[in-house]
């Protein structure tokens, strides 16, 4: 059995129900597991929820948790994917004041090489988002601190699987 430490991500659908955060998290909580990145967000079908929870441990102690969620929260389904079945992602929110942009032609070059595109622009200020890597959030988070960022804010990891998870007919039976 695999004791060696790694991202895994676990999947939880359920019904969207008030409460379930909190007895998801307390699951961690009482075993004293980190959760790197919590996501929540609505599945395919109206009314359930996908809980995307990624944790740093080892595969028999994620096979572990798994069970414990199916045992204490009413799920549709829970599961969990290692990193190579994953694309994770992280998105960044950079706020610079605009005289920058106009005024600083590097920051427009390190805006286009980055790839990241400029949400909103006012008088005041100018806001850029980037999706990717948390290194290449960082590394523009590095560039961009030159010049000066009056607020930045960064997701934690959100992930999807390469593969088709075969979730969409599990949840159209449930619907029925």
């Amino acid at each position: 059995m695999n004791t060696e430490k790694q991202l895994f991500t676990i999947s939880v659908y359920t019904e969207n129900n008030i409460g379930l955060l909190n007895r998801i998290s307390a699951i961690f909580q009482r075993r004293h597991i980190n959760i790197e990145s919590l996501n929540i967000s609505p599945s395919e079908i109206e009314g359930v929820a996908k809980f995307t929870i990624v944790v740093n441990m080892a595969e028999e102690n994620v096979k572990k948790i798994i069970g414990q969620i199916e045992k204490q929260v009413e799920v549709i389904k829970a599961y969990y994917h290692d990193q190579d079945e994953i694309i994770y992602q992280i998105s960044g929110l950079f706020k610079i004041k605009s005289e920058l942009l106009f005024e600083e032609r590097q920051i427009q070059n390190i805006i286009k090489e980055s790839n990241a595109r400029i949400v909103t622009v006012n008088k005041e200020f100018f806001v850029l988002e980037k999706s990717g890597k948390q290194d290449e959030i960082v590394a523009l988070y590095n560039q961009l601190s030159v010049f000066g960022i009056m607020q930045y804010t960064r997701s934690g990891l959100i992930a999807i699987t390469k593969e088709e998870m075969k979730i969409s007919a599990l949840l159209e039976t449930y619907n029925n």
